[in-house]
Order: C-alpha cells, then structure tokens, then sequence
C-alpha cells in the first residue's frame, strides 16, 4: 500500500503535468510552444489537456528528434504502450500488459490499430511505416464511443500529414551499418481549394543475423517501400473531403527463430550468435518461396469528407477499404534439420463506413451517428519436413540429441533416402459489425465537464476450418504431426452473433487554463471466439467447435494534466478488471487454441514529464508501473494461475533531453535518451526460461541544421552499447519442445542527409 499512498501524495502536490497550446493552430494539424500538439481522439480539435482520457500524443516533428522510424521504436517512449515487432506480418501490441498479436482470422484484436481513423487491426494486416506523419495518438483504456471498432483496451491512432495550400518538399537519405540505406520524403503542392501531397519511404538493410545455411540470405534484412497519396478538396469553409491511398510493401528475409538445445556448424547454440536455418530444399513447391522471408503487399484507401451543415453541426463520414496478401516462409525448429518448415499466407479485406453527427455549443457538445465494419480473412498455415529428419528429431532426448542435429551441426538422418512430406490448415474468418454511438459532454460551469457516452454493438462472426493432412509414409500414421486431422476436402463452418452495450464516463475538472483533473469509468470488450478446428472420429473427421466467451473489462482511470512555467506531463492511476481473460496457447500440433484463464486484474500508474528551463533546451521523462496478470484464485486452471501478461514489465521509462540551439547562422541539435524496461514473459504460463532479464538502452541523434534550417547533417545510434536482448522466446517451435529465441536489434548507426525546399 506504501506505492499507493506515495501515488496519491503526488497526484494531490503535483504541480509538473502537460503543456499544451493554448488555441489551435490555423491548420489543426501540429505544434506550437514546447511541442504542443492539437489531437482529435474525441473526433475535434482540442488540447490534450482538455481530454478527459490517458492520451500520449507525438507528432512528426517529435518522431525525427528522438529517431523513431517504427512503432516498435515509437513504444520505448510512451509509458504503458510496448510493440514486439517479430517481423511486419507478425507485431505484437501491448497496451497497459494487454496484448494483441494473434494471426487467426476467427480471433478479434483487443488494441486496435487505426490509421486515418480506419480500424487496421487484423494482425497480418496492421503493420504500417510511419513515414511523413502529421502525428500518432496513443489512448490508453477502453472508449467505447470514439472509434468505430470499439477498442477493448486502448487504441494506437496513425495520422499521417494532409496537403496544404503552397508548394513545399523534403527529400532525406541515410546510410548506416549493415549496408544499411533508406530515402524518405514528401512533396506538396496547391492552392486552398485543392491541394495533392506525395510521400514515400523506401528502406533496405542487410540481414543482422548471420544464416550458415547454403542457399538462405542472412536474417532479418529489410527491403520495403511505402508510398502515399494524399489529395484534398475544399470548395468552401464548410465542406472538406481527403483522400488517401496507401501502398506499403515488404520483401524482407526469414526471422532468425535460433534454437538454443542444437548447436551449429559454427559452434554451439548462441541466440546471439550465428543461425542454420536452411529450410527445405522444396520451399518453393511445398511453403510459396523459395527462400525463408516475407513477401508482403497491403493497399489503403480512405475517403474521409467533413460538411458544417450547421453554424453548430458537423457532418463526418470516414470510409476505409484495405486489403493485405502476405506470405511469410518461417524455420520454426532454429536448426539445420529439415523438420518444422511451415509458412504462413495470410489474406484478407475490410471496409469501414462510420458517419458522425456533431454538435458544439458553449453549454453542450455531443456527436451521435453509426458505423459498419466487415472484414473477411484466411490463414493458411502449409507445412514441409523431411519425414525421416522430422521423427529423427521427435524422438530425440536429451540423451539422443545427436540423432537430430550432431555435435558439429550437421543432421545425420538427412544422408538416408529423402521422405518429402506436406500438409496444411486453413482458418478463416468473416465478421461483421454494426454499431450505434452518442456521447455529450455537459459543461455546466467553466472549470466542470461532464461527460457520457454509449455504444451499441451487434456483431455476426461466421468462422471456418480445412486442412489437407496425408498419412506418414514412414509410419503410416493419420498424420506426420501429432494431432493434426484431414478434413477430407471439408470445410467446417460455425456462426454466431452477439451484442454488447458499452459506456463510458468521464469528468474534467479545470484548476485553471493549463492544470486539469480528469476521472473515467469505461467498459470494454474483446469479441468472442468462434472457435473451429477438427477431431478425428471412428466414422471420419467432424468439426471440434469450442467457442470462447467475449473479454469484458472495466477501466477506472483518475489523473492530472497540464503545465506550470516550464515544467508540463501527466500523471495518472488505473485499476481494470477482466472476466474471460482470453489467452492463445500453442498445442503440440503446432497450432494456437485461444481459451478462457477466468479474471485478471490490471492496476498501475503512468507518468510524464518535461521541461523547457530555456528556449533551445527540453528535458523529458516519462514512466509506468503496472502490477497486472491473471487472479490467483482455486477456481482459475493451475497453469495459468498469478500469471503475469505477456510482453508486460512491471516497470518501464525513458529519459532524455533535446537540444535545438541556434547558434550563428546555424541550428545545433542533439538527443541522447535512454530506454529501460524490468523483467516481462514471453508466454502464458509465465516460464523464466521464456523470459527476458531488465534492460537498458541508450539512442543517440545529433547533427547540425543550416541554410535557414532548410538543410541537416545528422548522425545516429540506436542501442549505443550494443546490448544483447531478446526480442522473443518460445514460438512455434516450443509446442515440439525445443523453444527458439529471437534476438534483438544490435547496435545501429548512420549519418543522415535532408533537405527542405
């Protein structure tokens, strides 16, 4: 109780919290003083201080001085938010120990991911670069009536920068370690009825994890391109409509899953050191490319349109349509043994209608309107092995371990005669969502807001199941992998259709222009589960449905925001409550089954701080504790009893400070930050085996501006020290026994080139 009562302590004496602009600025778009930024997380203009939510905003502005060019970068900087990027068809997004990562087309997300107000969600669809952003919103806790989809436990909102009227441009290049290069930039023209904006990003790096094996490039290289197109049409002061159309794509090398039980022709098993993951020679035929690695192709467009229809009302409809096609080749046993080599061909599409009635008057603001999301997805998941390798290393020991892979790497049961073998699943998901919403917000005195919202929302999930699984030639046996069932060029199908009210309600208190109080109390949700898959039977192979039930949650949220003098952040406590818990287990076949760990209980803090103590010097800090996992109560299965969430440390934080002096005729610029996170898990029952240890990073931006801050020469570094840390452990190949470990980013460093014009 000792941290609660210091909690309380400071949130009544704090005195350092948020600053924010005082009026909007012309375009609604960036920043003012002290990196002030205007959000729109409650669909308006507005200060973040004068949100009555746990809101974390960064603009692009802010993205280029702490060298942030991913989400997973993004996350070491905002308190309670962590992003596992295992590769762009497979991130992970963590918000307050919550994560959301599945790839099943039945599973629903519980982060949710927008991009121009658009739910992106579907994991092997959500990955987006954030080249030339206007900004990026983190909202922390479930808010029903804000976005389309409902976001059960807080929402990541991408907005990327909108033409304006003029003609301007950038053009940025860098080259760094590991051959690494990428150019960036933007150019934009027009007037202020019409204006267009092209921007693109093009990235390429080397493999960081040296591949031994013959044929296969080295691990974890990158080659991906980004471009956008955005046009804006404003005939008159009331009507405004943007289009955006996106195309982002990734052809970048296999991830390096390194076994540590079976060494390497290099030595002995170091998830530091070099990989031996050669695939199968038939990788083409039996997997869709010839080597491990992702191809990628996601295509976005939005049509968002604004009408004041009214001197107090304002008409929006945001329209979204996306459609992805990856398909990532992985090793998943981390050895040189031809024996778990699967891929992954994801696909889907989804459409998003939302419209919004809203109304701004000086007593009563408040919006109503509705929205339909459909989304229709597969993930097909093939799978390749040399039988004779594939039993050699299922039955290994600890004792019989050279049977699979010998003490000098190499793999004694790929010299018999070769057994190709392969088969796949399929699962595939169709959901449909309805919704209503209102929200209002009373403002009864200057310093008091109240505020109330609802949704109503209908959903109808229709899921669906095949594999193609031959008999063993080498066992004759149902199948290669146990537990895996044909489905006898069946297609099992399931359907449900569920419906949920959910609230939200929310206080301001102003103490003056710049420090506010807020409280929440939010209901959210994470969809059921329609859960289909196959057993085998006497009579032939029947549908095995195991529904789950929806995750509800509630969020209580109490907190300070603002600025005095220099000194401006937010401080903030949460307590949340779920029943159905909703966790994703690897079975023995290698496939994920979600299911129900009963309740769990999240409660934390989070701050952050900054201060300008003179113009060309800003101080930062920012933290978050959180004591969350699943109840240890009699009735909850032993397994998963007291665990801690995943990807979850019960403290993270970072620190830094920007230096921006102008300094004759040129502008002088740095800025050092340091990143620290204590113990998280890896999975679910919690094993520190699967786990990685507290870590420290330090990145490193600094350089000069010149020609009126037209030009720059900078240099970079990211994990200065070159700490070694994992990214993950356990995956795929921990359902056979023999979990694999994911490195993480080693030391990265360059020089960048950008000019304005």
């Amino acid at each position: 109780m000792r941290i609660y009562r210091s909690i309380v302590l400071l949130l009544a004496s704090t005195a350092s919290v948020q600053a924010y602009a005082q009026e909007a600025p012309e375009d609604g778009v960036d920043v003012v003083d002290n990196e002030t930024i205007i959000v729109t997380a409650q669909k308006r203009e507005e200060r973040s201080v004068d949100v009555p939510i746990t809101i974390s905003a960064v603009s692009g502005k802010r993205l280029r001085e702490i060298g942030v060019n991913d989400l997973d970068e993004l996350s070491n900087y905002i308190p309670g938010l962590n992003i596992q990027e295992q590769s762009a068809n497979n991130p992970g997004v963590v918000i307050r120990g919550i994560t959301s990562d599945s790839g099943s087309a039945q599973q629903g997300a519980r982060v949710t991911l927008y991009y121009n107000g658009v739910d992106i969600s579907r994991s092997r669809g959500s990955y987006q670069d954030i080249y030339d952003m206007e900004r990026i919103e983190v909202v922390k806790g479930p808010q029903a009536t804000l976005f389309g989809t409902a976001s059960a436990v807080g929402a990541i909102s991408l907005i990327s920068a909108r033409p304006k009227e003029g003609f301007s441009g950038e053009l940025t290049g860098t080259y760094g370690n590991f051959n690494q290069y990428s150019a960036t930039g933007h150019l934009n023209a027009g007037s202020d009825t019409f204006a267009g904006r092209l921007a693109f990003a093009y990235k390429k790096r080397d493999g960081y994890v040296n591949n031994v094996a013959i044929g296969q490039d080295d691990l974890y290289a990158q080659d991906q391109l980004g471009v956008r197109g955005s046009l804006r049409f404003k005939p008159n002061d009331s009507i405004s409509a943007d289009l955006i159309l996106t195309y982002d794509r990734q052809r970048n090398s296999g991830t390096p899953f390194i076994s540590l039980t079976y060494p390497t022709t290099s030595g002995p098993p170091n998830a530091f050191g070099d990989a031996a993951l050669g695939g199968t020679p038939n990788s083409l035929r039996d997997l869709g490319l010839s080597e491990l690695g992702l191809k990628r192709d996601v295509y976005d467009a939005n049509l968002t349109l604004s009408w004041n229809i009214a001197d107090d009302w304002v008409l929006t409809l945001v329209n979204g349509y996306r459609k992805f096609d990856s398909l990532e080749v992985f090793d998943a046993d981390g050895t040189a043994a031809e024996y778990l080599e699967f891929a992954e061909l994801a696909k889907g599409d989804q459409f998003n209608q939302e419209t919004r009635f809203a109304y701004t008057s000086d007593k009563f603001r408040g919006s109503f309107g509705f929205n339909f999301f459909k989304e229709d997805g597969v993930q097909n998941v093939p799978f390749s092995t040399n039988e004779r390798v594939f039993f050699a290393c299922l039955t290994a020991t600890a004792a019989t371990r050279a049977q699979c892979v010998a003490p000098n790497g190499t793999v004694p049961a790929a010299a018999a005669p070769r057994v190709n073998y392969t088969s796949f699943f399929e699962n595939q998901g169709k959901n449909t969502s309805y919704s209503m919403f209102a929200d209002g917000t009373w403002i009864p005195t200057p310093s008091l807001e109240l505020t109330a919202g609802i949704r109503v929302q209908i959903e109808k999930r229709i899921s669906g199941f095949r594999a193609g699984v031959p008999r063993s030639v080498v066992t004759g046996g149902a199948s290669v992998v146990p537990g895996q069932v044909d489905t006898a060029g069946q297609t099992f199908l399931s359907e449900d259709s569920y419906a949920d009210v959910l609230p939200r309600f929310n206080i301001l208190y102003r103490f003056n222009d710049n420090i506010n109080a807020y409280a929440t109390v939010s209901k959210g949700r994470r969809s059921a589960v329609v859960n289909v898959g196959a057993r085998a039977t006497a009579t032939g192979p029947v549908a095995n449905i195991s529904p789950v039930l929806e995750e509800v949650l509630w969020n209580y949220e109490l907190g300070i925001k603002g600025s005095v003098g220099a000194f401006s952040g937010s401080i903030g406590l949460y307590y949340l409550t779920y029943d159905n818990f909703q966790v994703s287990i690897l079975q023995s076949n290698g496939t994920s089954l979600t299911q129900s760990a009963g309740s769990a209980t999240n409660k934390g803090i989070e701050a952050e701080l900054s201060i300008r103590p003179v113009s060309w010097l800003t101080l930062f800090a920012n933290g978050a504790y959180i004591d969350g996992g699943i109840d240890n109560r009699a009735d909850i299965a032993a397994n998963f009893r007291g665990a801690k969430f995943r990807l979850q440390p019960d403290y993270q934080g970072s620190a830094g400070l920007i230096i921006d002096a102008p300094l004759g005729g040129v502008t002088l610029f740095a800025t050092p930050s340091i990143t620290y996170r204590s113990k998280l898990f890896f999975e679910i029952p919690n094993l520190d085996a699967r786990s990685q240890g507290p870590m420290t990073l330090v990145n490193l931006v600094a350089g000069v501006r010149f020609g009126g801050d037209r030009f720059e020469v900078s240099g970079f570094a990211r994990n200065v020290f070159n700490k070694d840390y994992l990214l993950d452990a356990g995956n795929t190949g921990g359902a056979f026994g023999i979990p694999t470990f994911i490195p993480g980013e080693p030391r990265f460093y360059g020089v960048k080139l950008s000019a304005k014009f």
